[in-house]
């Protein structure tokens, strides 16, 4: 499966750069993710629990940056076993550009699955796919700029505020 698109991000370029960076930021971004320990330079241990059509797992695995170019681009892979279920693996090359309202991010994902998740079917598999995308993309860029719509802030009640909570953290 693979998948493009951009989002247009009020932050400026070095901000953005940091929240994509920020191992916060990366578990509250990545649908169902309830461990991420490590770092950048070594890579993140993870814990990610999702239900894809009727099957549901625990992927265990890793999340590694790479190809990096600061502060314009660079590559998130992910890779989990999900014991019975089978395997996930993906990746998204990132691109920032500055613009007048901020930043553009482009991304560019490709996923693949295997084992129990793989006999569910493209179909259902590609949907899976593109609504983790979306999901983490749109969680991102609420982390940086706050929601779109305040009242429904997920992290507002954790973090004591509604706009965008690692922007807020930056400019403190």
């Amino acid at each position: 499966m693979e998948l493009k698109d951009s989002r247009e991000v009020a932050a400026e370029r070095p901000v953005v750069w940091a929240a994509i960076l920020d191992p916060e930021v990366l578990k509250a971004c990545i649908p169902g993710c309830t461990e991420l320990e490590g770092s950048v330079e070594e890579g993140y241990a993870a814990t990610v629990v999702q239900k894809v059509g009727p099957v549901k797992a625990t992927f265990k695995g890793t999340v590694t940056i790479s190809d990096m170019v600061e502060p314009t681009s660079l590559t998130i892979t992910g890779e989990g076993k999900g014991g019975a279920a089978g395997f996930a693996k993906g990746g998204a090359d990132v691109t920032l550009t500055e613009t007048d309202g901020g930043t553009r991010l482009d991304y560019d994902v490709e996923a693949k699955v295997g084992g129990k998740l793989a006999q569910l079917g493209s179909r259902v598999i590609d949907g899976f796919a593109k609504k983790m995308a979306d999901q983490f993309f749109t969680r991102f860029q609420e982390a940086v700029e706050g929601p779109a719509d305040p009242d429904e802030a997920p992290e507002a009640e954790e973090t004591g505020g509604k706009k965008g909570w690692f922007k807020r953290l930056v400019k403190n």
